[in-house]
């Protein structure tokens, strides 16, 4: 079984913070008239400012699945995996956007995670609990070595004022009945999100998961939070929205009402706390070893409550070590435990070694979840001290000739772009963040074998294709077939010496990204002067001379690698200088043959060689 670690959270809170004084101008005003019981349960909960996926019109800005994608993406973009490495995703909500199909379907579509497994859990605040235990198992057991589990709540929109409207419940006071009133003064909108992975990471600080608690009491209670039906007077269900002759039938009779129990709730905090002392009874909790105590509370109401259960048990835990941003967020049900974890991680208040319990209870058909977590602090063997901040274009000198002049604005426009989005692909993620593996470097190696020793071929056939005409450019695209010949034996040297099968260098097969990169060289090389390949080279050499020296010194760092191990990389950054590669660029663009269209040809062949070389990189091993 594997060990389990957070190695990365992330939220989406929607619009800006909406203190209590303008929840109206967003939920709006039943009956247009403001409500008379807002402040009592805004004294009750603490509340104090909250976010809504609404505008002052009362229309929905995100929903609930897009949320949930926008936190994904805050989560994984420092992380070391990307999009496409996610094995498992896990998702929980207490109320999809779509009734069908799954609230992870719909997340997977929207963030654009690529294929994988996943699950969807419906229930209230402990959906979270549900969705990071499976993606727990999932890494525990081998399963998955990349997990996203993702929470979304979106209940403004079933507490807006027009959804009351023609409703039999709304007093002539526009009064709501207590048990929906309550919810609308306390739930709120947003979305959080946590990487799974079985080994923690390389540069930031990890939360392992000791263990996973979820005990449901569904068999004791009836319903207590609920939406899609009216209890009858003896607490049983007569019928479901979906058993009324119509929706417009089960709208009128408040069936679709989110509705809270107000005699039952309380039931909440008795039973969190006794399975709390359950837990400290089988060993699992000593409350004088808790560093941190994230806890779920609904409304500052329970709070008090609470503590004074945990007080009179002898497991008192001190207010300083109690974490909430309750009154900040507002309760975003399933997704408030992602979000508290992610201002906890990011709050820099974590120190290696210590405990974070978090207790997420939930009130729908009364459930308890609790969740302990270690901290655990970078390895100093994943720091890496190169330099990527800085962006810098290859040079290129130029006769102060108009054409030449809009040639290099567009090139290097295409080289910010081509180099920035470098730094979101995955393999090169990690080697910046200190967590690439030497069986990941000796894939990239052998990966890119497949393409590299392609490039003195299409540089020999495009040498091939210029009229006598062009003798001089003839004579570079011949001297620096030459060149590249010798790139790819340094690279198999460096693969054996990582340990690399020699083999597998020579039954390798290009990966999907390489074989569109190859087919497109070669296809270029074969028109007759195609000197738009220029723009191709551009690309490539800039990598050479301006980043493959950086990646060369992170991955030595991070691997403690000789530099017989890791010489393809860093040879290249002197190499394309003293072999003076760029020169011959330079010479090509300051001859006769640069004219305005060919200038464009070059601009477009360099956009497709950088998009493709970043495919090559993003589909490792996608055969």
């Amino acid at each position: 079984m594997h060990k389990v670690f957070i190695t990365a959270t992330g939220k989406f809170l929607p619009n800006t913070s909406v203190p209590n004084e303008a929840m109206e101008d967003y939920l709006g005003r039943i009956n247009g008239l403001p409500s008379r019981t807002k402040d009592i349960f805004l004294r009750k909960n603490g509340i104090k400012s909250r976010y809504y996926a609404l505008n002052t019109q009362q229309q929905t800005t995100h929903q609930a699945y897009e949320m949930a994608a926008k936190a994904i993406d805050d989560c994984l973009e420092t992380a070391a995996a990307g999009k496409q490495n996610i094995d498992f995703l896990s998702t929980a909500t207490t109320q999809s956007d779509l009734p069908v199909p799954g609230f992870a379907s719909m997340v997977q579509g929207e963030s654009g995670i690529g294929t994988c497994t996943l699950a969807s859990h419906q229930s209230v605040c402990a959906a979270s609990i549900m969705a990071i235990q499976n993606a727990y198992m999932h890494v525990q057991a081998g399963q998955s070595r990349n997990a996203v589990s993702c929470a979304a709540e979106l209940p403004s929109r079933m507490f807006k004022a027009s959804r009351f409207a023609g409703q039999s419940i709304v007093g002539a006071d526009a009064a709501l009945p207590a048990d929906i009133d309550f919810l609308r003064w306390m739930l709120s909108d947003g979305a959080g999100a946590m990487l799974l992975q079985p080994a923690p990471s390389r540069t930031g600080i990890s939360l392992e998961i000791e263990w996973i608690d979820l005990r449901s009491y569904a068999h004791q209670y009836e319903l207590c939070m609920y939406t899609g039906t009216n209890k009858q007077a003896d607490g049983s269900i007569a019928k479901t929205w979906l058993d009324y002759e119509s929706m417009s039938a089960a709208d009128k009779d408040g069936a679709i009402n989110l509705k809270q129990d107000m005699q039952l709730v309380d039931n909440i905090v008795k039973l969190g706390i006794q399975r709390f002392f359950e837990l400290v009874d089988e060993k699992k909790i000593a409350p004088e070893a808790i560093d941190w105590l994230v806890c779920h509370y609904s409304s500052h109401h329970f709070k008090k409550q609470i503590t004074d259960l945990l007080e009179k048990g002898g497991a008192n835990i001190p207010a300083e070590k109690w974490f909430t941003n309750l009154y900040t967020v507002g309760n975003i049900g399933a997704a408030s435990i992602f979000v508290m974890l992610d201002e906890l991680l990011r709050s820099g208040q974590l120190k290696h070694g210590q405990q974070v319990l978090c207790m997420v209870p939930e009130s729908g058909r009364f459930i308890t979840g609790y969740m302990m977590l270690r901290v655990v602090a970078p390895a100093a063997p994943g720091i890496v001290t190169e330099d990527i901040a800085t962006i810098k274009a290859p040079e290129i000198r130029t006769q102060q000739k108009p054409v030449q002049e809009w040639l290099v604005r567009q090139l290097t426009g295409v080289w910010f772009d081509f180099e920035r989005s470098l730094q979101q692909v995955p393999i090169v993620k990690k080697i910046f963040n200190g967590q690439l593996t030497l069986e990941e470097y000796k894939r990239l190696l052998l990966n890119l074998r497949q393409q590299v020793i392609d490039g003195s071929q299409w540089i020999a056939r495009a040498a091939s294709n210029v009229s006598m005409q062009y003798f001089h450019v003839r004579s570079s695209f011949i001297r620096h077939s030459s060149d590249e010949h010798r790139d790819y034996q340094i690279l198999e040297k460096n693969y054996i010496n990582c340990g690399g099968n020699e083999n597998d260098l020579y039954t390798g097969e290009k990966n999907i990204g390489s074989e569109a990169l190859s087919a497109y060289m070669f296809q270029r090389a074969s028109q007759p002067d195609p000197f738009d390949l220029l723009g191709g080279m551009f690309i490539i050499e800039g990598l050479g001379n301006r980043v493959s020296g950086k990646w060369g010194r992170a991955i030595q760092q991070q691997l403690q690698l000789n530099a017989d191990q890791v010489s393809f990389f860093i040879y290249h950054e002197s190499s394309d200088s003293n072999d003076n590669h760029f020169e011959r660029f330079e010479n090509a663009i300051q001859s006769e043959l640069l004219t305005r269209e060919m200038a464009e040809k070059i601009v477009k062949t360099a956009k497709v060689v950088a998009r493709l070389y970043r495919m090559q990189l993003e589909e490792l091993d996608n055969f």
